[in-house]
């Protein structure tokens, strides 16, 4: 009985799973890290741009593990990298001054996507750790960051787009996704993980502007760094402390609720806060686009 199991979006074969666990059987020294870069080359998992899934393939075989169909080495704690900090220690951020002021006398407004351990990114990092509710976390997988500064080259905003939600009902629903055109087109969504407007800006309409200049260029960002479109933009707006003012008068549609459980909560046991579901459609055929390519 060949059996088909579905595990990060990829069907598995019994004979898969076979080849899995002979990996793992034959090098006995390897670890969990080494495994990933294996499969990934053994089975050209890669992204558009050619690089290894490396955390897709590390997250397949976790939840293998935790299914009891693979039996993993023990992860090397020792062997670790501690997790690179928001921005580095003694890192001297621009000092903040009060701005307000009307927009028009903001715009134009510039949108920076910084490079790697730059000093606009680790602006980002000290921004989002001092003044975001929910603080800095720590991007994986394809993500854009933006800085946003007002036509004076003061720092006034930033975002960070990341994953997708793997799953949410009310968002499949709206596409049209089943379960296997979701797992093949999650990675043409991205998700707004992260909006702050520093709290020393005070300027009407802002939030919703720069949504707007965000939403007219984002598509090609994504195609700039990662080598294929996106045609959607997601967001989760805490139903309790916002209404998500900014993102509805940005043309943003809410299509629903969470259910008040975290992707981590196996066992529904797990209580988190209801968020409103908010999209905005980067085509008018995003539906087309988002459907088309399931196999």
């Amino acid at each position: 009985m060949n059996e088909t199991i579905s595990c990060q979006g990829r069907p598995l074969q019994q004979s898969d799973l076979c080849w899995l666990r002979k990996v793992v059987q034959d090098h006995p020294a390897w670890s969990r890290h080494r495994i990933t870069k294996h499969i990934c080359t053994e089975w050209e998992w890669r992204t558009h741009c050619g690089q290894l899934k490396t955390f897709a393939a590390r997250s397949m075989i976790d939840k293998l593990e935790q299914q009891g169909l693979l039996d993993l080495p023990a992860i090397r704690v020792s062997c670790r990298r501690p997790a690179r900090p928001p921005f580095p220690k003694g890192f001297n951020a621009p000092k903040l001054k009060s701005i307000e002021k009307s927009l028009q006398d903001l715009t134009p407004l510039s949108f920076l996507i910084p490079t790697p351990n730059s000093f606009e990114d680790n602006c980002i990092g000290y921004y989002l750790s001092r003044h975001h509710y929910l603080g800095f976390n720590r991007t994986v997988g394809e993500n854009i960051k933006y800085l946003v500064r007002d036509r004076c080259g003061h720092d006034i905003a930033c975002l960070l787009f990341g994953s997708a939600a793997w799953k949410t009902n009310p968002r499949d629903s709206f596409i049209g996704w089943d379960r296997k055109t979701r797992e093949t087109n999650i990675n043409f969504i991205t998700n707004n993980t992260r909006f702050l407007i520093l709290p020393y800006v005070r300027v009407p309409h802002l939030g919703s502007h720069i949504l707007g200049g965000i939403m007219r260029r984002i598509q090609q960002d994504w195609i700039n760094k990662y080598a294929h479109p996106i045609y959607m933009v997601e967001t989760f707006v805490e139903h309790n402390l916002f209404t998500g003012t900014c993102y509805k008068a940005a043309n943003w549609r809410c299509v629903g609720q969470t259910k008040g459980r975290s992707r981590q909560d196996r066992y529904a046991k797990l209580s988190v806060p209801l968020k409103d579901i908010l999209l905005y459609p980067l085509t008018k055929k995003f539906r087309q686009a988002l459907c088309q390519r399931a196999v």
